[in-house]
């Protein structure tokens, strides 16, 4: 039975189809997956194996834009075929798949550079599918809810991955094969679960006079929201950097390391639905620049006198909360249905692009003047950039 069938939840999700709640489900289950993952690589690759921070930008812009391109085959494949439930499948077990490969990697760092590869080329392929069969189940009107519930069943599984992982690696003594395991039966789960569950939503056919994805580009509020969020890409720091960061700026032991994420997950769980509906009423990308002014906050915080851990985590998590599921249910309804999946597939692949020479910036500049140095240049960067976006809006559709 499709959870679709029974129609919009009222209690406590209101008004949210049950297919966005079954999407939910899915992405919780496969981020805690992910997160077990996540949670301790930065730890494993700058400690275990002595990377310096050029070396880990470089591979965190790889995990973070390497495959930035597979973003657009699957929005397209997944209009062409019509098919978006079977294009977001795929996507799901390549990256299930990819987390046996890390038992054969072991410490070689360009076989786990490849694995990254793998694991993002199937987040690539199945994000913009997925986030299609979001917007075609919601009304206009409450899209910014239904994607506020996606990402905060989303952020449940990711606040719950480092919690299993940390559980696992007691129960296994240490055995870091066990979380790679444990991650792949969960993602195989996952993928069975969208089979299952979740009900498909087919775009309706091209009229033979309307433009293909790249004539969108001629829409000036698209353009303008892609050209912006890519802008602001740029100097987005990565998770893992402000991870690293809040380590090195409160000497934070290496066991407490792997639990940093659950501040920015905690805080984008509790926010991520008001945050969505507050998008709905006041304009979504509002909400999206108000969240920028979050990470810039927090990086200052990093670099300040003054200030806690905490504190940055929770700016970490209102950033992503504001942001995550805010920009495609502002864009979303720019599109054409037939063309949903490419055009937010257009929008990511930007966004992706952009974070990964983020990274690698991050990195260079961290190797080069030292972590204080170069958090204040990209956040004076990043500043600019969002009073810049602020000013020179793109348009948004009525609500």
């Amino acid at each position: 039975m499709y959870l679709a069938s029974v129609g919009p939840l009222r209690t406590p999700l209101r008004r949210v189809p049950g297919n966005v709640v079954a999407l939910g489900i899915v992405s919780l289950v496969t981020d805690v997956s992910a997160e077990m993952v996540t949670a301790i690589l930065p730890l494993y690759l700058v400690f275990g194996l002595g990377l310096n921070p050029l070396q880990f930008g470089l591979l965190d812009g790889l995990y973070a834009g390497a495959t930035a391109v597979l973003r657009l085959v699957g929005g397209h494949v997944a209009d062409r075929w019509r098919r978006l439930k079977a294009v977001a499948g795929i996507g799901y077990a390549l990256s299930a798949i990819s987390k046996l490969g890390f038992l054969a990697s072991g410490s070689t760092v360009p076989a786990i550079g490849a694995v990254l590869a793998i694991d993002r080329a199937g987040k690539g392929i199945r994000t913009a599918p997925r986030d299609a069969l979001i917007s075609l189940s919601s009304a206009p009107e409450t899209m910014g809810r239904s994607f506020g519930v996606h990402r905060t069943l989303d952020t449940v599984g990711a606040f719950l991955g480092p919690l299993v992982a940390t559980a696992v690696l007691w129960a296994s003594l240490g055995d870091y094969n066990s979380i790679f395991i444990t991650s792949f039966s969960l993602a195989t789960c996952a993928v069975i679960l969208l089979t299952t569950f979740v009900r498909d939503q087919t775009p309706p056919s091209p009229a033979p006079t309307q433009l293909p994805v790249f004539g969108l580009l001629r829409d000036r509020g698209f353009r303008r929201c892609c050209l912006w969020a890519a802008g602001l890409g740029l100097f987005t720091i990565t998770d893992s950097f402000v991870y690293l960061a809040v380590q090195r700026r409160w000497d934070i032991g290496t066991n407490v390391f792997p639990l940093l994420p659950l501040g920015t997950a905690g805080t984008f769980l509790l926010l991520a639905i008001p945050l969505g509906r507050l998008g709905d009423r006041i304009g979504r990308w509002k909400v999206f620049l108000g969240g920028h002014l979050a990470l810039i906050v927090a990086l200052l915080t990093i670099c300040g006198p003054a200030g806690t851990w905490w504190l940055v985590l929770a700016l970490h998590g209102t950033f992503y909360a504001a942001t995550d599921g805010v920009l495609p249910a502002a864009v979303g309804p720019l599109l054409p249905e037939h063309l949903r999946a490419s055009g937010l597939a257009v929008l990511q692949t930007g966004q992706a692009l952009a974070r990964m020479a983020a990274a690698v910036t991050v990195g260079l500049l961290w190797t080069l003047w030292d972590l204080r140095p170069a958090l204040v240049a990209i956040t004076l960067a990043l500043l600019a950039v969002t009073i810049a976006a602020a000013v020179f809006k793109p348009l948004e559709v009525r609500r």
